[in-house]
């Protein structure tokens, strides 16, 4: 068994949809929220927006943002975020939604191709912010 150097807090809102598996919303540490991927899903009704690729951006960061939000974060505190997309043929239409949401110092950010993504979403997206002072 590991020794606890450091805390780690587990986040969980009702603002955002539940994990759909043995994995936290989002995991405070080191002055770091770092967010689970985030897929498409609208968290009143539980089900995925199915369609295209910038409202399924557009769900997935409002989720994020309310996530930080609700965490002691918000979306001008992220410095990095990781985007898995199915399709690299929909990256400029990705990007145009994406660049709403980061207008000024944007975060570092890595995106890749994959063959699917859970719920067969287009895009899946995490995150990490500082926390706030």
């Amino acid at each position: 068994m590991c020794q606890n150097i450091h805390h780690k807090e587990a986040i969980n809102v009702k603002s955002v949809p539940v994990a759909i598996g043995p994995y936290s919303q989002a995991v405070i540490a080191g002055g770091l929220i770092y967010t689970s991927g985030q897929l498409p899903i609208n968290p009143e009704t539980g089900e995925i927006e199915k369609a295209d690729i910038k409202i399924q951006t557009k769900r997935i960061l409002d989720n994020i943002s309310n996530l930080l939000n609700e965490s002691g974060s918000c979306l001008e505190h992220v410095i990095k975020t990781t985007v898995y997309i199915k399709d690299l043929n929909l990256f400029s239409q990705f990007n145009e939604l994406y660049g709403e949401y980061f207008k000024e110092h944007p975060p570092a950010r890595s995106c890749v191709e994959v063959s699917r993504l859970p719920k067969d979403a287009l895009v899946e997206i995490e995150a990490i912010a500082l926390m706030e002072d």
